[in-house]
């Protein structure tokens, strides 16, 4: 009986076949499982027009489901904001937990198609760590996404990109990143 071919992400591919094996050498681990790695990317949307206008908050979803492929959360606010108009509980944006292969996929076109084209685009802020070597990102944009078609997007909006990481350190996560391909600005 023949074997299946099973598909595995080229970014997937990459780190368990040449990067991980280089951070280990690199970082001097004494178990391939101190190797960082990424658990999982956030991608999140605020739309602060929602509270006057439900119908931004359904395409925000609607752009972040097309962009990662994965059905959306809306998030609430955790209390009320008198200065911005809003009430504890009401819907403000949306949330998408991506991990495994559809979290590989996703990165792959953030780094190699998406950030590109990114207008006057120098690299990626360095300083994005949160000192638990966990990377997080600011778009301004989501038109710079291939998947989302310019003529019906209701406004441009921007989104978040975090990227959870198992390294102990700013300097693994960053090491980590950098070998993936993300283009940190000089």
């Amino acid at each position: 009986m023949a074997e299946a071919k099973v598909y595995v992400p080229r970014l997937k591919k990459l780190y368990r076949e040449k990067i991980a094996p280089e951070l280990f050498k690199e970082l001097g681990y004494s178990s391939m499982m101190q190797v960082p790695r990424i658990v999982k990317v956030i991608v999140s949307m605020g739309v602060g027009e929602a509270r006057e206008n439900k119908k931004m908050l359904d395409a925000a979803i609607t752009d972040i489901e097309t962009i990662t492929g994965q059905h959306a959360v809306k998030t609430k606010a955790k209390k009320s904001i008198a200065n911005f108009k809003i009430r504890k509980g009401q819907e403000i944006g949306a949330r998408v937990t991506l991990r495994g292969n559809q979290m590989w996929e996703f990165l792959d076109r953030l780094m190699n198609v998406a950030l590109p084209r990114v207008k006057d685009f120098r690299g990626v802020n360095p300083n994005g760590f949160d000192g638990h070597g966990n990377y997080s990102l600011g778009l301004t944009e989501q038109i710079i996404f291939p998947e989302i078609d310019f003529d019906k997007i209701e406004k441009v909006m921007g989104l978040s990109v975090s990227i959870v990481t198992t390294a102990e350190t700013d300097m693994e996560a960053k090491s980590l990143l950098a070998k993936l391909g993300m283009p940190f600005r000089k």
